[in-house]
């Protein structure tokens, strides 16, 4: 979707650095972090919202949470889905929040 801000990332449009990356997602720190560790899980399909995704999707997404958590050391650590304007959700775009450390 050309108009999305997360799709743009995945292309490579603003040089974003990932974390990590694989078929399905790629994983970068938020710009505006609300913990000292703030990491988006995005999937690089277009999926607007946890409504539409499909299970074995979110599935893979999940595994991805696991893999980047591992990864980076990370033992302790909360995981948010937004799900449309009223819960929050700014981009709409799927994407899985990894928290960690003190919350600001």
């Amino acid at each position: 979707m050309e108009d999305c801000i997360f799709c743009k990332i995945i292309s490579g449009a603003f040089g974003t650095e990932f974390v990590y990356e694989d078929e399905t997602a790629v994983v970068f720190k938020d710009i505006n972090p609300k913990a000292d560790i703030h990491l988006l899980v995005v999937p690089k399909v277009h999926v607007a919202d946890l409504n539409e995704c499909s299970e074995e999707l979110i599935g893979k997404l999940m595994a991805v949470v696991k893999k980047v958590t591992v990864k980076e050391g990370i033992k302790s650590y909360r995981t948010v889905i937004n799900t449309g304007k009223d819960a929050g959700q700014e981009v709409f775009h799927l994407h899985i929040h990894i928290l960690s450390g003190g919350i600001k």
